[in-house]
């Protein structure tokens, strides 16, 4: 008799824990649907649709005019050339690329990183790069992403080298006397200034982790755009 009344008991007890488990289950899920999530608020520097196609059309009038008749005429002259208007990255690839460079600068000890600067590039009239991979869309403009770290007062480009540990791509250059942290001030204008060139007059950025984005895709817009 009283192990029927214990069962009993139990099962009483254990139905009532089930059923506010699953009120407060379904409490927190209707008050998670009420709050609402907090705004996001528009970044100063977004710009206007006016302000786009101003930009849009003067780099059309400045740099178009002078890029389409240098590369059908002198570059190769057999071949129609339309030049890039714009570089595109996936939405969720940015995202995780970000996550990425937040990810390996906390391994290699960045307290934070500042800024991502992006390079103009120029793909170069070949079907492949040195390591194999295809270039898709040879002799177009392009851009590729940098994170940079404060470092002296200074914004700069890194990677991660061998031991681990955030290097900057100014001290990574062949040219000694511009390595080492001391040399960093001292050199500022000149390095900055040969950045772009020694990116590609060196057979392999380095034997670490770049953080280089780059291989985006690109194209004139669609022409209901701009």
């Amino acid at each position: 008799m009283n192990n029927q009344f214990d069962l009993g008991a139990f099962a009483l007890y254990t139905f009532m824990l089930l059923s506010i488990l699953s009120c407060n289950t379904e409490n927190k899920k209707k008050l998670n649907e009420t709050i609402a999530p907090i705004a996001v608020l528009p970044p100063s520097n977004i710009i206007s649709l006016e302000q786009a196609k101003r930009t849009y059309d003067n780099y059309t009038k400045h740099r178009i005019n002078l890029i389409e008749p240098y590369e059908t005429q002198q570059r190769v002259p057999e071949e129609k050339f339309e030049p890039a208007r714009f570089v595109d990255f996936d939405y969720k690839m940015i995202k995780d690329y970000i996550a990425y460079v937040d990810q390996e600068a906390k391994k290699a000890g960045v307290k934070k990183v500042t800024k991502l600067r992006m390079y103009f590039a120029n793909y170069p009239n070949e079907k492949k790069f040195k390591d194999g991979k295809e270039i898709v869309h040879p002799r177009q403009n392009s851009l590729f992403l940098l994170p940079t770290l404060e470092k002296n007062g200074g914004n700069y480009g890194f990677y991660i080298g061998d031991d681990g540990k955030a290097k900057l791509i100014i001290d990574w250059k062949d040219n000694p006397l511009e390595k080492g942290t001391g040399s960093i001030l001292k050199k500022e204008r000149t390095a900055r200034a040969s950045m772009a060139a020694n990116f590609f007059s060196n057979t392999g950025l380095y034997s670490g982790q770049s953080l280089i984005l780059n291989r985006s895709g690109s194209g004139p817009p669609p022409r209901t755009e701009f």
